[in-house]
């Protein structure tokens, strides 16, 4: 019996949408076709006509002492080119052999022995880190393109021509301070 009366219910809806659709539907600037009673359909008001003005000013609220004024918010204030995002760490930085020379790297380069990059394990793919070899006070900016390394012990993979600049060539494994910088 219930069944009987949803499905009624149910078919009477659609009817009364149909007809509403059907009575209800002229082309907005046209006249309803109903003989001597045909009204005029109005032009829909743009979007900001839409809204009025407020006739008497809000109350302000009593908000508690810990909400934050957003109409006093300044944005945060992006990084200079070059400034330090974050200081990474510390570790031990080894280079590339020739071997790897022509072959891609984990972004899709070709990985180029005379580029100033770099492979890390956890950082993005294009972030800039300045690598300082604290032996001798010389730094890098280098761009990771690649994965590695993977020795343990190790915290990044340079390029020949980023090693050569730090100089850690000649002993292939060198301490390193590691920073995140800005593009």
């Amino acid at each position: 019996m219930e069944r009987g009366f949803l499905l009624q219910a149910r078919s009477c809806r659609a009817v009364i949408a149909s007809v509403l659709a059907i009575t209800c539907s002229p082309v907005v600037g046209q006249e309803a076709e109903a003989g001597d009673d045909a009204v005029p359909i109005l032009e829909e008001p743009s979007f900001e006509e839409g809204f009025s003005e407020f006739d008497i000013p809000l109350a302000p609220h009593d908000h508690p002492e810990h909400a934050v004024d957003i109409s006093i918010i300044e944005p945060p204030l992006e990084p200079a080119p070059g400034e330090v995002i974050e200081y990474v760490g510390r570790g031990h930085a080894s280079f590339y052999g020739r071997r790897f020379a022509g072959r891609l790297t984990a972004s899709g380069e070709t990985f180029d022995p005379r580029q100033f990059t770099a492979a890390h394990r956890t950082l993005p793919f294009g972030s800039l880190v300045r690598v300082t070899n604290p032996r001798n006070g010389r730094s890098v900016i280098v761009r990771v393109n690649d994965r590695g390394p993977f020795i343990a012990g190790r915290e990044i993979d340079l390029s020949r021509a980023a090693a050569e600049e730090i100089g850690i060539v000649r002993r292939g494994v060198g301490e390193v301070e590691l920073e995140l910088i800005a593009p």
